[in-house]
C-alpha cells in the first residue's frame, strides 16, 4: 500500500492505532495533532524504518489546515489519501448545557475542520484520483441523548462528505465514511461537560467496548477497497432500517447505550 497519507487526530485513541496500521503497510505518513509532544512519542513508536512527517495542527484554524496539505506536498510531491480523524465531543443533557460555546467549539473541529481540510487538499487528490477518509461515528446516523453537539456535528460530516462523493464520481476521488461504535479512547476523557470543561475521566466501561486497535484494524479494508461507507457495530448496522420501521426503539436502545456506558 505504497500511499502518502495525511491523517488527523493521530496522537491518541483511533489515530494513533490507526498511523501505527499504516505504517506496518508501508504507507509514507503526514501525521498531525495539536499534542506535539505525543506525536513525537509516536513517531519513535513507530520506528526508523517508518517514513513520517509529524505537523503539530489545530484543524478549527484555517491557516494551519493549509499549511499541513502544503507541508504534505513539499515533502511527499503528492497526497493519495486523506484520514480526516481528528474530533471532540461532550457530555452533558442539552438543558444543563451552561456554555453554548461548546456547541461551536464540537462544530469547529468535527464538521468545519475537514471540509476546509478537504477544501485545501482536493486539487491534489483529483491529480492522483486518491481518497477522503471521514471518521464519523455511529452518531451520525441517530440522536444520542447528553451529547446532542456531538452526534449533530457528525451528522453535519456525513451530510457533507455523502454530498461530496457525488459531485467528485467523475474525478475518480473516492470518499469512505466509517462510523465507529464506542472505542476506547482519550476522547471521553477530554468530553466537555456543561460548562465547557473536560469531564477528566471516561464514564464509558471501557472492558464492554471496542479497543482502538481492533478499530483500525478493521478500518483498513474499507480505506484499502474505497468502500462508501462502514458501520462498525451491529447496533449501529441493525439501527439504520430499524429507524425508518420503528423509530421509537432506537430512542430507546440510544438512551440505554449512554446509560450503560457501553
Amino acid at each position: 500500500m505504497d500511499k502518502v497519507v495525511i491523517l488527523t487526530g493521530a496522537s491518541e485513541g483511533i489515530g494513533r492505532a490507526l498511523a501505527r496500521s499504516l505504517a506496518r503497510l508501508g504507507c509514507r505518513l503526514v501525521l498531525s495533532a495539536r499534542n506535539e509532544a505525543r506525536l513525537r512519542t509516536l513517531q519513535l513508536e513507530l520506528g526508523s524504518a517508518a517514513d513520517v512527517l509529524l505537523v503539530a495542527t489545530d484543524v478549527a484554524d484555517e491557516a494551519q489546515c493549509r499549511s499541513l496539505v502544503d507541508a504534505c506536498i513539499d515533502k511527499y510531491g503528492r497526497l493519495d489519501i486523506l484520514i480526516n480523524n481528528a474530533g471532540m465531543t461532550m457530555w452533558s443533557r442539552f438543558d444543563e448545557l451552561e456554555d453554548l460555546q461548546v456547541l461551536e467549539q464540537i462544530m469547529q473541529v468535527n464538521y468545519l475542520g475537514p471540509a476546509r481540510l478537504t477544501h485545501y487538499a482536493l486539487p491534489h487528490l483529483k491529480q492522483s484520483h486518491g481518497q477522503v477518509v471521514a471518521i464519523a461515528s455511529v452518531a451520525g446516523l441517530t440522536g444520542v441523548p447528553t451529547r446532542s453537539g456531538y452526534a449533530a456535528s457528525k451528522h453535519a460530516m456525513m451530510g457533507f462528505f455523502d454530498s461530496l462523493r457525488i459531485e467528485l464520481a467523475d474525478d475518480d476521488v473516492a470518499v469512505t465514511v466509517i462510523c465507529p461504535d464506542f472505542v476506547v479512547s482519550q476522547i471521553h476523557k477530554r468530553a466537555l461537560d456543561g460548562k465547557g470543561n473536560p469531564l477528566g475521566t471516561t464514564p464509558m466501561k471501557e472492558d464492554k467496548i471496542m479497543s482502538a486497535e481492533a478499530c483500525a484494524e478493521a478500518m483498513i479494508p474499507a480505506i484499502a477497497c474505497r468502500e462508501r461507507m462502514l458501520i462498525m457495530s451491529r447496533r449501529g448496522r441493525l439501527g439504520r432500517w430499524v429507524r425508518l420501521l420503528w423509530p421509537s426503539a432506537i430512542d430507546r436502545i440510544a438512551k440505554k447505550a449512554i446509560a450503560g456506558g457501553h
